[in-house]
């Protein structure tokens, strides 16, 4: 069954929409119900497993997975109508019902997470492939998800004009995972990945060099999805997390630099929370979708 299902996560074909999405997740999420060969727990943070593979999956390890989020098939089944419904009427909802807020960032955190389970199955010759394509699949996911909140939104190249003396003497191309636009109007440029993992930097420098070039203060935000990866404790068959997030490079360009308008986490880390800084300009995925893009493309 893993072996089905990790060559049906590398057929892009099959995540046109969101219900391709769904109808993955829901598949993966009922084979774990049965036929895995371990559960491991996370030695430093209990509340990550890790899924072990049986002979058909190599035996193979996946990434780590939050517990606190990751939904069981039943739950999940039920949490993608209550999604799609939310999605929907995402204007009129109740924005202190912490119920909806939590169904948000569980939906998209076992969604995804599906996906990147099963190309853990993959032989590990073909590690780089899945990383890529799990890195693409989730930038799809995200703006069809902007998408069904009824905003217009897409990938691509922004051109920026560099003007001298009044003068333009030449475009510069810049690449860009979101584009929100209203009409002919680029509203917000965002960078949609999986882990800000050697990826920090950039996000801060293209704001920075965008808005310079252009001249104005088009907002930029950054989607991700965490910031763990397993670490091997020096115990034989004992599994760890590192997290991947840089707080000093992420304060110094803030503070020094420029702060970035959102950055937003499904599996956000407790230092978020908590560490100046860090607290006032990273929050969870349900705050873009209920408040902030709103704001944003005002």
């Amino acid at each position: 069954m893993i072996k089905q299902l990790s060559q049906k996560a590398i057929d892009k074909s099959n995540f046109g929409n969101l219900k391709g999405y769904i109808n993955f997740a829901k598949e993966f999420l009922k084979f774990l119900k049965s036929d895995l060969q371990a559960v491991i727990v996370s030695q430093n943070e209990n509340h990550y497993q890790f899924y072990q593979y049986n002979k058909e999956g190599n035996f193979r390890i996946t990434r780590p997975i939050n517990s606190n989020l990751m939904y069981d098939a039943k739950t999940y089944n039920k949490a993608a109508r209550e999604f799609l419904k939310i999605a929907k009427n995402i204007k009129t909802i109740d924005k202190r019902d912490a119920s909806i807020r939590e169904i948000i960032n569980n939906f998209i955190y076992t969604t995804q997470q599906s996906i990147g389970a099963a190309l853990d199955a993959l032989p590990a010759g073909k590690a780089n492939t899945a990383r890529k394509l799990n890195g693409d699949l989730f930038e799809d996911f995200i703006r069809l998800i902007i998408k069904s909140i009824g905003l217009k939104c897409t990938s691509g190249v922004v051109k920026l004009p560099v003007i001298v003396d009044d003068k333009e003497l030449f475009k510069m191309s810049y690449q860009h995972d979101l584009i929100i636009e209203d009409g002919d109007n680029v509203k917000v440029i965002g960078s949609i990945k999986t882990s800000s993992k050697d990826r920090i930097d950039k996000i801060f420098i293209d704001k920075f060099l965008h808005n310079k070039l252009k001249e104005t203060e088009t907002p930029h935000i950054a989607i991700f999805l965490n910031d763990v990866q397993r670490k091997n404790t020096k115990k034989e068959n004992k599994y760890g997390i590192n997290a991947t997030f840089l707080p000093g490079h992420f304060k110094g360009y803030t503070v020094k630099l420029n702060p970035i308008d959102g950055v937003y986490y499904c599996d956000i880390r407790p230092n978020m929370r908590t560490e100046d800084i860090l607290k006032d300009h990273i929050d969870t995925f349900d705050k873009l979708l209920v408040e902030d893009i709103w704001e944003l493309i005002k």
